[in-house]
């Protein structure tokens, strides 16, 4: 499944709910908005590839399960996103600035340690990024397109909330192998997924 074919069937994207961290959850008031019977779009939904499962809620809102989250990095677009004029200084975690430049430097480290490692960059397996902290990061990332088309997409705490993800995930579930650990798929997903974030997030190649 891509998220552009899921987009396409409501006719907009769907917004994630919830954390991801057991369930992927995506929510559409497509139904309401665009007066189609709810039953109708549900079934262009559950033809999607990739759909778990959908459901009508009570409120006319149509709740999404992906089966595999990692799926939104194979058709991956990051929209236009102004840089929001934050003081390069102090370098704290109290300046939002700074910690979405760390973040942004930090994914650009993660592609040069992975080449250095020797990590594969072929070989992506959108399943291997099933942990909690790999899940929160796409959780974030599958925010990108309702945004990019809302009058008030809020980009700033935005790309705060991702880069503290991605902060939490780079050390919580490292991107490369440790010590005499081979590499495996998860490290080359997890890869994948630094790239995304570091096309996101905005800041200096290095800090």
């Amino acid at each position: 499944m891509t998220f552009p074919e899921l987009a396409e069937a409501l006719g907009e994207p769907p917004a994630p709910e919830g954390t991801w961290e057991r369930r992927a959850l995506l929510v559409s008031a497509a139904a309401l908005r665009r007066r189609v019977p709810v039953a109708e779009l549900a079934g262009r939904v559950r033809a999607v590839p990739g759909v778990a499962g959908v459901a009508a809620r009570a409120n006319g809102l149509l709740e999404i399960e992906v089966r595999v989250p990692g799926t939104l990095l194979e058709s991956f677009e990051v929209p236009a996103i102004p840089e929001p004029a934050w003081p390069d200084f102090p370098r704290t975690w109290d300046n939002p600035g700074f910690v979405v430049r760390y973040g942004h430097a930090r994914a650009q480290a993660v592609t040069r340690w992975a080449r250095a490692l020797g990590v594969p960059g072929d070989g992506f397996d959108p399943a291997a990024l099933d942990g909690p902290w790999d899940r929160a990061v796409l959780r974030a990332l599958a925010e990108l397109p309702g945004r990019a088309v809302s009058r008030e997409p809020g980009w700033e705490a935005y790309l705060v909330r991702l880069a503290l993800a991605f902060h939490d995930a780079h050390e919580r579930a490292p991107a490369v192998p440790r010590g005499d650990e081979p590499a495996r798929p998860v490290h080359t997903a997890r890869v994948r997924l630094a790239v995304a974030v570091g096309q996101v997030l905005i800041g200096p190649e290095r800090m």
